[in-house]
């Protein structure tokens, strides 16, 4: 067989695999992130006793995983409510503030003077840890029928908060990380400075051009194509403006993540856009696998023992910031029971998480070394797979309604 019909083979062979991981995960009402993940790896340990992957396999693979971080990110700033953020801003930015401050500091602080680490690494880990995948959290409050309740729709507040303010923080941390790299005298206070200044004022450039393309031009476009010809697929406009969009950011300097989810956020503010996630649904299930499961051949096997190692002491360090950081705050809004699961919800780590650590892993091993990468994988499958558990359990014992907690 040609080398190309292989590529075609493998592609097909492990989207139905990644088809038939969802199936079982779904089954077990457990996030399929992790089975993805598992499959990458295991692909990659095949690999390294029988070779099989080819460099132009690995480019494709790479494709499908920048793909999938576009949908990804899309998909979460899609289902984002800025208008029911701003009502709640007061009481949500409270809990953001906290938890992103304990649990960033906590990652930071324990990475560097506990586990040892130098400062970049460590400045890699406290800001993963600052983010949530509440998506991890929001099918076991709607299956107790209570994203809709006051506790539910404060923590979906939070939660956008904290992906937001993850990816920019993603932003800030690349940007700076050239001066970053290979200081040994203190911080590069002025040198990250100037390149701090001038992110501010591209993402100023790019933030404006989102803001003016939302106001005066997404709703026409939207409309043209849901209203005036039925034989357009208004889906295939809206993700080829979201492509747009990612690579406009990216040609300014940020990641297309960053591009992918102001592209959520642009048509998020537009009913009609909204309905369009559910023939969206079907680009999301093709490419967002291919995310994970570029994560997991990116995981080295011989990092594994000390990964894991230190896997169980961030987990420690994952699961306090998020508790502690959320239930302070948040026990001056609810009551004990509604902070008790807000802050259990804001516990899983996956995507945003995942990509800040796959950024640094690809910079190279002095930002994000192999051990720590696989070390933050373990965290997200362990928190991702453990939390919507004990979340379930909680909420069928403390039910949320309308009227309140």
């Amino acid at each position: 067989m040609k080398s190309v019909e292989i590529e075609i083979l493998l592609v097909g062979l492990i989207i139905v695999c990644a088809m038939l991981v969802k199936y079982a995960f779904s089954r077990a009402k457990l996030p399929s992130l992790a089975g993805f993940i598992l499959l990458g790896f295991i692909l990659r340990v095949i690999d390294a006793y029988k070779p099989f992957l080819s460099v132009q396999m690995m480019d494709i693979f790479e494709f499908l995983a920048r793909l999938g971080v576009i949908v990804l990110l899309f998909r979460v700033g899609l289902e984002s409510n800025l208008s029911g953020l701003l009502k709640q801003l007061k009481h949500a930015s409270m809990i953001w503030a906290g938890n992103i401050l304990f649990s960033g500091m906590l990652g930071y602080l324990t990475a560097y003077y506990i586990l040892g680490f130098h400062f970049i690494p460590s400045i890699f880990i406290g800001t993963a840890l600052t983010a949530t995948s509440v998506g991890i959290s929001i099918a076991a409050w709607r299956e107790a029928g209570a994203l809709n309740s006051p506790n539910g729709q404060l923590l979906l507040d939070v939660a956008e908060m904290d992906d937001i303010s993850a990816v920019v923080l993603m932003t800030l941390l690349l940007s700076i990380l050239p001066a970053l790299h290979g200081t040994a005298d203190g911080f590069p206070w002025r040198e990250a400075g100037e390149t701090a200044g001038l992110v501010f004022v591209k993402g100023f450039i790019f933030g404006m051009f989102c803001i003016l393309f939302s106001k005066y031009i997404e709703k026409y476009v939207t409309n043209l194509f849901t209203q005036t010809d039925q034989t357009l697929n208004p889906i295939l406009m809206v993700t080829a403006i979201s492509f747009i969009i990612a690579a406009f950011a990216g040609l300014l300097g940020f990641s297309v993540a960053v591009g992918a989810l102001f592209a959520g956020l642009i048509f998020s503010r537009d009913p009609n856009a909204v309905k369009i996630d559910a023939s969206f649904s079907a680009l999301y299930e093709l490419f967002a696998p291919f995310f994970f499961i570029g994560i997991g051949l990116m995981i080295n096997p011989g990092s594994l023992i000390d990964g894991f190692l230190l896997g169980m002491v961030i987990l420690v360090i994952a699961v306090a910031g998020k508790l502690v950081g959320n239930a302070l705050p948040a026990f001056l809004i609810t009551d004990w029971r509604g902070t008790g699961i807000i802050s259990i919800s804001m516990i899983p780590r996956a995507e945003i998480a995942l990509l800040i650590m796959q950024q640094g892993y690809k910079t190279g091993s002095w930002a994000v070394p192999p051990s720590v990468f696989s070390a933050m994988v373990f965290v997200a499958m362990a928190t991702s797979l453990s939390a919507p558990v004990i979340l379930g359990r909680l909420l069928q014992r403390w039910p949320q309604n309308e009227e309140g907690a």
